[in-house]
């Protein structure tokens, strides 16, 4: 069906999807069959939320981000535009999970300390992979399928496995890159050195501008 975004212009909420009534989505945004949306989540424009995908409270998605099937990010997750999230991804987000307390108390808000989850421009999670919270994933890396990871991924970083591992360097456009001069073989971009240049083989170090 179609609802009214809050920053503007339509966007397609299937009528299996729950969006919560303080959520914003941006337009041109898709939210497919029993996605869920809860409080103060903010969806940028030119997204696709597939079947089943969960996000959390006060997680932040940026602009042109796709989130396949049953991905679920938890409170905390921050996603800088054009991010790909394959299926049944978990951004977590708590390190010392415990459902009591020691005296055996259910477990409330104050009882546990979330951790802030980041993933960079035009980075890609593969089908399964799990990111433990507190982790930066850098601008244009790609995490393997499967993929456990539990340390920063730098820009352009190629990891996989369990925990997993640096394996390589990845261009903008999806392929490996040459070790000696970071060139891609395929499209042939040259990766700048200088961090704040990588987020774009065109220069745009535009983040979500959503918050």
């Amino acid at each position: 069906m179609e609802a009214p975004a809050a920053v503007g212009g339509p966007v397609m909420v299937h009528p299996t999807a729950t969006i919560e009534t303080d959520a914003v989505i941006g337009t041109e945004t898709r939210v497919w069959h029993q996605a869920q949306v809860r409080e103060a989540a903010i969806i940028g424009r030119e997204c696709i939320l597939g079947k089943g995908v969960f996000v959390d409270r006060g997680v932040r998605v940026g602009d042109r981000v796709k989130i396949q099937n049953y991905a679920c990010l938890y409170h905390g997750s921050v996603i800088e535009d054009g991010v790909f999230i394959g299926p049944h991804v978990i951004l977590t987000n708590d390190r010392l999970p415990r459902a009591i307390t020691p005296l055996g108390a259910l477990k409330a808000d104050d009882d546990w300390q979330c951790g802030e989850t980041r993933i960079g421009m035009g980075a890609s999670l593969g089908a399964g992979a799990v990111i433990l919270p507190g982790v930066t994933i850098g601008a244009w890396a790609m995490v393997g399928a499967g993929a456990v990871v539990t340390a920063d991924v730098p820009p352009h970083g190629l990891v996989v496995g369990t925990p997993a591992r640096l394996i390589g360097s990845v261009c903008a456009c999806g392929n490996r890159r040459a070790p000696a001069d970071g060139r891609c073989p395929t499209c042939g971009w040259h990766a700048p050195e200088r961090s704040e240049e990588m987020r774009t083989p065109h220069g745009d170090a535009r983040l979500n501008n959503h918050a």
